[in-house]
């Protein structure tokens, strides 16, 4: 079991950063990949970015040189460094663990495979 509580999500304007935490718990050292993610309103949940226990990452393509994923394992914290946000960035963003090994690539494919998920917080970009 993992436990995981998001936050740092809040109001910005269009251009502007923002800074997610997620702070995780339990049985860590099973994790093989941790992630985020991201719900807007009458949208399906989407990938956002992705790192893996070697430090691979991935990031879906809307955010790629935008988005930074990092994880400090010595404290249990997964790090999503947001910037030049936009409004379609605005949607509700959680943390997710995942305990397989051998995930997809494909950044769209690999929800299924994260088991554990933190309660959200959101996140809203003004024009």
């Amino acid at each position: 079991q993992v436990y995981l509580a998001e936050s740092g999500g809040g109001s910005v304007q269009a251009g502007g950063s923002l800074r997610l935490s997620c702070g995780y718990s339990g049985d860590t050292v099973s994790i093989t990949s941790m992630g985020w993610f991201r719900q807007a309103p009458g949208k399906e949940r989407e990938g956002v970015a992705a790192i893996d226990s070697d430090g691979s990452t991935n990031y879906a393509y809307s955010v790629k040189g935008r988005f930074t994923i990092s994880r400090d394992s010595t404290k249990n914290i997964l790090i999503l460094q947001m910037n030049d946000l936009k409004p379609e960035d605005s949607a509700m963003y959680h943390c997710a663990a995942a305990m397989q090994a051998g995930l997809p690539s494909d950044i769209a494919a690999l929800m299924p495979f994260f088991s554990y998920w933190g309660r959200g917080t959101h996140v809203t970009i003004s024009v």
